[in-house]
């Protein structure tokens, strides 16, 4: 492994990155404590949602996140891998969100992909985006995915680098627009990482979605390059509602909606059969992503904006990855 440059007490850098929306989820982890999703998943990034985070050289370890002291353990083994791996010094880490926090819009993604992207800029570890995505994986699965701009695939069985996701095709491929749909400011009570290990353990099928989820990942990947939108729509609505069917399933059940999030999807179906080229998807939370064709997104929104229980709206097109922030952003 490479050793970081002893690192000046002045030694910093401030990163950017995304939250992502997989439209083929993943829900469970394989065997063993190195973090890998069960199932192949593809993602697209949220150019409009995105976490600042900042590091420096520090005496000792701290967390500042949206400007109060916390402990968070993703963030506390992650930095202890990199230490153990790099020879890192003391970290003081700043990081805010600009969306709600923990609350099913994938901040641990964003977050971690933007922790290893500065802490590789500060300490001049030279990673590549192959590399930084690994080392994202190790603190929060999806964050592999963040890495990357545009959409992005996590499959363990291609990697070549034990785990990294890596770019299905750049924003640029295929530019749709995503309505965010925020229903609620809430952290979740029952968190990603807990809630796959209770689906694992206890739904009767969870190995109908280990078997399934392969070949919805390969019809969506084909859609995707194919810029296929009726494709596209139908295989990401089904994974959507398979992963939440599949956390019904558990005992006790897991049910992250609420009654907002079921009057959005009902208003997306609506407006489908309308003729809008419009689907949802829901990750392991209430809020909900209207992913719609582009040119699509300014109608859209109108329509959700006036669904009983929407907090907030955000329009977004495809991000560009992770990317170090120049110094006078």
């Amino acid at each position: 492994m490479r050793l970081a440059e002893e690192a000046a007490p002045t030694e910093m850098a401030t990163a950017i990155a995304h939250p992502n929306v997989a439209l083929v989820k993943y829900w469970g982890k394989r065997a063993g404590s190195d973090n890998i999703p069960a199932t192949p998943s593809l993602s697209i990034g949220l150019g409009a949602l995105a976490t600042r985070t900042t590091v420096r050289a520090a005496p000792a370890d701290s967390l500042r996140l949206n400007g109060q002291s916390r402990q968070d353990a993703k963030v506390d083994g992650l930095v202890r891998n990199m230490r153990a791996a790099f020879g890192l010094p003391g970290l003081a880490i700043a990081t805010a969100n600009d969306f709600p926090t923990g609350a099913g819009l994938a901040s641990s993604a964003s977050g971690c992909a933007a922790l290893v992207t500065a802490v590789d800029a500060a300490f001049h570890l030279g990673l590549d985006a192959a590399e930084r995505s690994v080392w994202a994986r190790r603190g929060s699965a999806s964050a592999a995915r963040s890495i990357h701009g545009g959409f992005a695939t996590l499959d363990a069985d291609e990697a070549d680098e034990g785990g990294a996701a890596a770019a299905l095709a750049g924003a640029e491929h295929w530019p749709l627009e995503v309505v965010v749909v925020i229903v609620s400011n809430d952290a979740k009570a029952v968190s990603s990482t807990v809630g796959m290990e209770h689906t694992r353990s206890t739904s009767p099928f969870y190995d109908g979605w280990l078997r399934s989820t392969p070949a919805d990942y390969d019809i969506a990947c084909r859609a995707v390059l194919a810029r296929d939108f009726a494709t596209l729509a139908t295989v990401a609505e089904h994974s959507c509602l398979k992963m939440h069917g599949l956390m019904l399933s558990t005992a006790p059940p897991l049910l992250y909606w609420n009654e907002a999030t079921l009057a959005a999807i009902h208003t997306v179906r609506a407006l489908r059969e309308a003729g809008v080229p419009v689907f949802f998807t829901v990750d392991a939370g209430p809020q909900v992503k209207a992913v719609c064709a582009p040119g699509h997104g300014a109608a859209v929104a109108d329509q959700l904006a006036s669904v009983p229980g929407v907090r907030r709206i955000v329009r977004s097109g495809l991000d560009a990855g992770a990317r170090v922030a120049p110094a006078d952003e």
